[in-house]
């Protein structure tokens, strides 16, 4: 196990900047989950941390020792591709112990630490098989067994799950999380699917345009979302942005929008803006009669338990999540009621959430 940490990073390739200034520590023994979409800058941190590329500026430090231009092979970290990397004319066994047999690490050791591995990702029972017979499933074992096998201080996985099919992904989530939990090992993991992150994560680094926007448990990031880009990033569907009337002053209570007045949790600072940008997601919205905002039914789509129900409103169209006993049908006027409690006002200018008591309540929760 191991503490890394990341001081001003930064890692430019010609005139593109891939990671401005990166600043954060991940905890020992924590699985961290850099999530971002496509050239966000989230594999180019994971490779620099690997030692795989060397940064432009600032230091990597792996249990308070600089490693920032070590090579890969004297940082005692253990990575995972996201195309497994396996040696085709090898068999599973060979494949797990390969890293220990290179190391010169006695016979009778490499025979039992490839064995423990095996068990412990339940492919003991395949051992003596060619990997290119294999399942994509049984292939990523395999892949994860080699790293585990060395006992790394830190494991890193780049988007490790990117090549199998929902059903397995889904499958292999929570395999990753338990093997996590079983080993206590560092481990930082790489993807843009935001559930693979909600589901696997102790904390959540959310990255855009090579910047860290926000890092924190997952709870804490999607229900609190620092700016906007990490509010309709996470969620699916994602966040209903709407236009609201500003300035706002601090301890503002309500919000106008779409001629509706909306309560809120009392703002902190001002909005300065005349323009206010108001964030709900879909579940903290109810179809009511009485509700202040009202628009015409444009979709209603059957998820099982629950509908999705698309409104379009004078503030524009509205994302509404509710049981399957609300009845709607397309082209009726319904009226939208919102939860007071979890409205966020973004400020238009920087993108930024104004702070309000909604943010003072966790932060309260968080320290109690």
């Amino acid at each position: 196990m191991a503490e890394i940490r990341i001081e001003t990073l930064t890692k430019s390739f010609g005139d593109f900047t891939a990671v401005r200034g990166s600043d954060f520590t991940i905890r020992d023994g924590e699985f961290f989950v850099m999530l971002g979409p496509s050239g966000c800058g989230k594999t180019t941190t994971l490779r620099m941390i690997a030692g795989l590329e060397l940064p432009t500026s600032g230091r990597i430090l792996l249990d308070g020792e600089d490693v920032t231009f070590n090579r890969a092979s004297q940082r005692d970290i253990a990575f995972v591709f996201q195309l497994f990397a396996l040696y085709p004319h090898m068999n599973v066994r060979q494949n797990i112990s390969f890293p220990l047999r290179t190391q010169h690490v006695p016979r009778r050791e490499v025979r039992a630490r490839t064995e423990e591995v095996a068990k412990l990702l339940q492919i003991d029972d395949i051992l003596d098989r060619r990997v290119s017979g294999l399942a994509a499933g049984d292939r990523q074992r395999v892949a994860l067994g080699r790293a585990i096998v060395r006992r790394a201080k830190a494991f890193l996985m780049d988007e490790p799950l990117g090549a199998l099919d929902a059903e397995f992904r889904e499958t292999m989530c929570e395999e990753l999380r338990l093997l996590h939990e079983r080993i206590g090992a560092t481990t930082v993991y790489v993807t843009h699917d935001q559930i693979e992150a909600m589901a696997m994560a102790d904390r959540i680094c959310v990255m855009n345009r090579g910047e860290v926007l926000q890092i924190g448990p997952p709870m804490e990031v999607y229900d609190r979302p620092a700016t906007r880009f990490v509010a309709g990033f996470l969620g699916s569907p994602s966040m209903n942005f709407l236009p609201g009337e500003g300035p706002l002053p601090a301890g503002a209570t309500s919000v106008r929008v779409g001629g509706a007045s909306l309560a809120m949790p009392a703002t902190r600072a001002a909005l300065a803006s005349g323009e206010a940008i108001v964030g709900a997601r879909p579940e903290h919205i109810a179809i009511a009669d009485d509700g202040p905002l009202r628009g015409r039914v444009f979709a209603a789509e059957y998820m099982g338990a629950r509908q999705l129900v698309t409104v379009d409103t004078e503030a524009g169209r509205v994302r509404v999540r509710t049981p399957n006993t609300v009845r709607v049908a397309a082209g009726e006027t319904v009226g939208l009621a919102f939860d007071p409690e979890r409205l966020i006002v973004f400020d238009p200018v920087s993108d930024k959430a104004v702070p309000s008591a909604l943010f003072d309540r966790a932060r309260a929760r968080e320290a109690a």
